[in-house]
């Protein structure tokens, strides 16, 4: 599986010092970029940031740090992981991923999500009870725009577009663009009837039984005439010279990130014996580069997917150990999956 991508995903979770104290938002931003660079000299594939407006973590607007790592790197392309769409305009979001591929001399992709948090919604002033209908109707502007061309369009959630001419172009003529789902059958079809390559985020359970999903991306594009492209997904984990320390690292951020999470959605506390449960057998791919490869090369060839993200951070972990993490991935997980998948 030569054409095998791997990336890089973060949030730009606030991390702390090697003290243990928090660092500051504007810190946190500039760490992203600092890992940007290292896995741009390391060979990974893809960097990707996701777009939240919560306290723990300080990306809310991944293009602009976009912006800034392409000026530090050469290779690595740089993506949302995702871009809330529902809560943005379209025609900003396409200027703006327009412009970070400009700077970046082509690497820009954006993956387009309904998002998995929903402060974005009344912050920017819209109504939960049409969160089905903005993203439909976005994504039908958006998938337009990718023509560069003039747009006619109209919908009841923006102002319509009559003969709209929309700049910066980019110099390929097509600004790559993936759709971020979660699990939900109708937006693996609605991915596949606009042609647009789909990533999934497997960040529980089994990850087989993603498997289906693909199955059905490829019959809906070819019943309805489209291109199914080759699919990705994306998964936690952490990595670290042994799978104790990898473990040890990530776990007491981990339960406070996933107990937060929890509250707000009515889960109950998680226990120690679930996670190392989800480590063994489910979605956390964390340990020493031997093991990581070893159950990522497994998810890739049981899923059938042609990328692989890793989400590299969850909660406070230390800069330091989030260097390595990312040090390890490129230099080491990398090239031991792909001897494993050669094999």
């Amino acid at each position: 599986m030569s054409d095998l991508e791997f990336g890089l995903d973060t949030f730009g979770d606030v991390p702390e010092d090697d003290s243990g104290k928090p660092i500051s938002y504007a810190a946190a931003i500039r760490q992203v970029v600092d890992e940007a660079v290292l896995a741009d000299q390391l060979g990974v594939d893809v960097i990707a940031l996701g777009e939240h407006h919560r306290p723990e973590y300080s990306v809310s607007t991944p293009e602009t740090v976009l912006a800034g790592i392409a000026t530090r790197t050469s290779r690595i392309r740089l993506a949302s992981g995702v871009t809330v769409l529902s809560s943005d305009d379209p025609v900003r979001v396409f200027q703006r991923f327009a412009t970070v591929d400009a700077l970046s001399h082509g690497r820009a992709e954006v993956i387009l999500g309904r998002g998995s948090f929903t402060e974005s919604f009344p912050l920017f002033g819209y109504d939960l009870r049409d969160y089905d209908v903005l993203f439909e109707e976005k994504i039908e502007l958006f998938v337009k725009l990718l023509d560069e061309q003039p747009v006619t369009w109209s919908g009841t959630m923006r102002a319509p577009l009559e003969n709209a001419d929309v700049f910066p172009k980019t110099e390929s003529g097509r600004l790559t663009t993936w759709v971020g789902v979660g699990g939900s059958p109708q937006s693996v079809v609605r991915t596949a009837r606009y042609g647009l390559p789909l990533m999934l985020a497997i960040i529980g359970g089994s990850p087989e039984r993603f498997a289906p999903y693909i199955d059905l991306y490829r019959r809906a594009a070819e019943q309805l005439g489209t291109t199914a492209h080759p699919v990705g997904m994306h998964s936690p984990g952490f990595i670290a010279d042994t799978d104790e320390e990898a473990k040890e690292l990530y776990w007491p951020h981990y339960r406070v990130m996933r107990d937060r999470i929890g509250g707000l959605r009515g889960w109950p506390p998680i226990r120690r014996q679930e996670f190392d449960a989800e480590v063994e057998h489910g979605s956390l791919y964390i340990g020493s580069p031997e093991t990581v490869a070893r159950r990522m090369a497994r998810a890739i060839r049981s899923v059938g997917v042609g990328r692989f993200d890793l989400i590299y951070t969850a909660g406070a972990q230390p800069v330091s150990a989030r260097m390595r993490a990312v040090e390890l991935y490129g230099s080491k997980v990398i090239p031991m999956v792909r001897d494993i998948l050669a094999s």
